[in-house]
């Protein structure tokens, strides 16, 4: 066995199992079973990062008041700024082979992993919900064109049509299949999908620029923040709430990355795919997407900002199959990774004997439904500014606490049977961790509740609010520094 991973003998697997705290889908992944090296860690992101909302992303920004530049420019940042928490918490996977709920008792305990893994995974059937309805709304607007049918408006309290609803089913049940058949079909998909969506991106940004004959007013339109503009000197007050929400965009990842790093042959290939795989890419498809989007207004006199809008003007019925296809492959991809790999073992985790991954993932795909995923999508300034930062303002702390846990307290040295024992040296429950958790989401509560309209913003001082902004950012330093503070405090070296 290599010295930079650990492993749990077959006796000792069958032991942990028999005490409730341990399943297959959470048992940590033997050296034989890590396969996956740097280009299937890249091919994971650029998998994950091609898809219709990072399509649509700059362009939010732009709509804000950006130019194209500073667009894509924020959408990088954000992405290299995450990829470090990515990378770190990425290496207790491929060092022990665990999920992220088995990493997070480490920190929290064997019965307090379920806080983390529950907020992990309800923000996962958020996301699962809303790619699942991109992906339904993609064939149901594309088979409107091909057989001539009336897109009808929504007339049911739903807010969403019967055809609608029925191809936003279609799609969601390919991806229970999906999760039905495994991991490795899973592995397949992703690798069908990296070269397959970044081909069509850049064949829609060569059509886009042949047929506007450039691409168009947007990338030549200024930023509404220099001098002159209608937001002159407001740069700042928009660029970080919405770097932030830049942030937020992957910070579910950058806690459950070791569901996937826990198959990485070494750090090496988890390091180096990660960051070959992920700020480049969102860069590229968010330009793609600003490109396309300058292009339409030339093209059709009226601004498409979503993909399918600008593929249903097509009227090749083999172009328009191919580009339901191709993203039907993409938004499932994207979906199952993403969104449903860590919510199934966070779901498991609850009750390991009666809960697999499928199961998990199935709860997973009842739950993304009830969430009526439509509606968190409907507006765009609310899908930045509410749902992408409101998470990043649970999920920032959590990320905090599992760095300096894992780091700084324990110097990356874990027991790896203990994990999985309740009477272990983790124990059931960290006071700490909660504490600390707590003390890192507090801060952007009241900005929170300003945002949503559930508290007026008279009635909070204006600093306060503020804070919102920056919510990922403070949550993770706070939560950090409190953490170590009160585990240093208590001097047990739990």
């Amino acid at each position: 066995m290599a010295s930079m991973i650990a492993e749990l003998s077959e006796f000792e697997h069958q032991e942990l199992r028999a005490e409730g705290h341990c399943n297959a889908d959470l048992a940590p992944v033997p050296a034989a079973g890590r396969k996956w090296r740097a280009p299937s860690f890249a091919a994971l992101w650029i998998s994950m990062s091609a898809c219709i909302p990072t399509y649509m992303l700059a362009s939010s920004l732009i709509g804000g008041g950006m130019d194209w530049r500073q667009a894509v420019a924020t959408v990088f940042l954000g992405n290299l700024i995450v990829l470090v928490p990515m990378i770190l918490n990425a290496h207790a996977g491929t060092k022990y082979g665990i999920p992220f709920p088995v990493y997070c008792r480490a920190a929290f305990g064997v019965k307090g992993a379920n806080i983390p893994a529950l907020l992990r995974a309800l923000v996962a059937c958020g996301w699962f919900g809303i790619q699942a309805w991109i992906g339904g709304d993609a064939i149901y607007r594309i088979c409107a064109v091909l057989f001539g049918l009336h897109v009808a408006p929504a007339h049911n309290w739903f807010g969403i049509t019967a055809g609608q609803f029925a191809c936003f089913m279609l799609f969601w049940g390919v991806n229970m299949w999906v999760i039905y058949k495994g991991i490795d079909t899973i592995r397949f998909l992703l690798n069908i999908k990296a070269p397959l969506l970044v081909a069509l991106g850049l064949l829609l940004l060569g059509w886009a620029y042949v047929q506007a004959g450039g691409f168009g007013p947007m990338l030549s339109q200024p930023s509404a923040f220099v001098a002159g503009g209608a937001k002159a000197g407001q740069f700042w007050g928009y660029f970080f709430p919405a770097l932030t929400g830049m942030v937020g965009f992957w910070a579910t990842l950058s806690l459950n990355i070791p569901d996937f790093s826990r198959y990485a042959v070494s750090q090496k290939d988890q390091a180096l795919g990660q960051a070959f795989g992920l700020p480049l890419t969102m860069a590229l498809y968010a330009f793609i997407g600003v490109a396309v989007t300058s292009a339409t207004a030339v093209i059709y006199h009226e601004t498409l900002w979503n993909p399918v809008d600008v593929l249903t003007h097509f009227k090749n019925p083999v172009v328009l199959a191919f580009a339901m296809l191709a993203l039907a492959v993409a938004t499932l991809a994207t979906n199952i990774a993403a969104n449903v790999v860590s919510p199934a073992n966070d779901f498991a985790h609850l009750a390991p004997r009666k809960i697999s991954f499928r199961t998990g993932g199935l709860i997973t795909g009842v739950i993304g439904i009830l969430m009526m995923p439509w509606k968190l999508i409907a507006d765009p300034n609310g899908y930045i500014f509410t749902w992408l930062i409101a998470y990043s303002a649970l999920l920032g702390p959590v990320g905090g606490i599992l760095i300096a846990d894992y780091f700084v307290w324990r110097k990356r040295d874990l027991a790896l049977k203990d994990l999985y024992k309740q009477d272990g040296r983790y124990g059931s429950f960290s006071p700490a961790a909660v504490v600390a958790l707590v003390a890192g989401v507090l801060p952007s509560l009241p900005g929170f509740l300003v945002q949503v309209k559930l508290l007026a913003a008279s009635a909070v001082p204006q600093m306060l609010v503020d804070l919102y902004n920056y919510a990922w950012f403070i949550g993770f330093g706070i939560a950090f520094i409190v953490y170590l503070a009160l585990r240093r405090m208590a001097g047990a070296q739990k």
